[in-house]
């Protein structure tokens, strides 16, 4: 069995930067594809970025454009999430995912999920 544990969250002004990390247990992290997704109130929860078992990356340049790097240390099985000129848009709750096999934007194909973290940006 997997588990997620994501911390890092909290409140920052607009233009402030925050440091997510997931941590995740389990000596296979190096085998799991790893994402990020948010979910602001009222809304669908979408893609942010995802960064396969071999480093590849993907990001949803719609909403993070540049602003926001994820990373992974597979000593520490832990994967992080850098946040850098944060909008009040941004506000959400930030969920880590994990999966074998697949590594895109549908959260449907991710079968492990943390219990998220708050970010909230104020303006």
């Amino acid at each position: 069995q997997v588990q997620l544990v994501e911390s890092g969250g909290g409140l920052v002004q607009a233009g402030g930067s925050l440091r997510l990390s997931c941590a995740v247990s389990g000596r296979t992290f190096s085998t799991y594809n790893m994402a990020w997704f948010r979910q602001a109130p009222g809304k669908e929860r979408e893609f942010v970025t995802s960064i396969t078992w071999g480093g590849g990356t993907a990001y949803n340049q719609d909403s993070v454009k540049g602003r926001f790097t994820i990373s992974r240390d597979n000593g520490k099985n832990t994967v992080f999430l850098q946040m850098n000129n944060l909008k009040p848009e941004d506000t959400a709750v930030y969920y880590c995912a994990a999966d074998r096999r697949y590594s895109g934007s549908s959260r449907a194909f991710y079968d492990y999920w943390g219990q998220g973290t708050q970010v909230t940006v104020s303006s």
